[in-house]
C-alpha cells in the first residue's frame, strides 16, 4: 500500500514481519528440532554410575555399555545443547580419569516443555 508516517518505519514492518512469521508457523504446524550426538564416555568402572547418572540427566539415552581393557564404556545419545560444560562435570566426577568422544548422529523433534521454553525466548 501507500506509505503511512507512522506505520512505515523499520521498526512497524519488523514488528508486522515477526507476527506473520510466528503466525505462519504456528498453522503449518511446525516443529523444532535439535542435533542429538552419539557420545562415547571411557571411564573407570568405579565412575561408571555416577556417568552413566550424568548423562541421563541431560536428557541422554543410554544405548549400551562394554569394556575395553579395564576400562568401562558407556554409549549414549544425547541433545548437543545439554552436552555443554560436560567434559568439565565429567573431569570432576571421575578426578580426570574419564574421557569422551561426540559426534553428529541425527536430529530429533525438541519435547514440548523445551520448546515451549524456545518460543517464550524468541517470541
Amino acid at each position: 500500500g501507500a506509505y503511512h508516517e507512522v506505520d512505515s518505519s523499520a521498526i512497524a514492518f519488523e514488528i508486522a514481519a515477526r507476527a506473520a512469521l510466528r503466525e505462519g508457523l504456528q498453522k503449518a504446524g511446525s516443529v523444532l528440532l535439535e542435533p542429538v550426538m552419539k557420545v562415547e564416555v571411557t571411564t573407570p568402572e568405579e565412575y561408571l554410575g555416577g556417568v552413566m547418572g550424568d548423562l541421563s540427566s541431560r536428557r541422554g539415552q543410554i544405548i549400551g555399555t562394554g569394556n575395553r581393557g579395564n576400562a568401562q564404556i558407556v554409549n549414549a545419545m544425547v541433545p548437543l545443547a545439554n552436552m555443554f560444560g560436560y567434559v568439565n562435570n565429567l573431569r570432576s566426577m571421575s578426578q580426570g580419569r574419564a574421557s569422551y568422544t561426540m559426534q553428529f548422529d541425527h536430529y530429533e523433534q525438541v519435547p514440548t516443555a523445551v520448546a515451549q521454553e524456545v518460543q517464550k525466548k524468541f517470541a
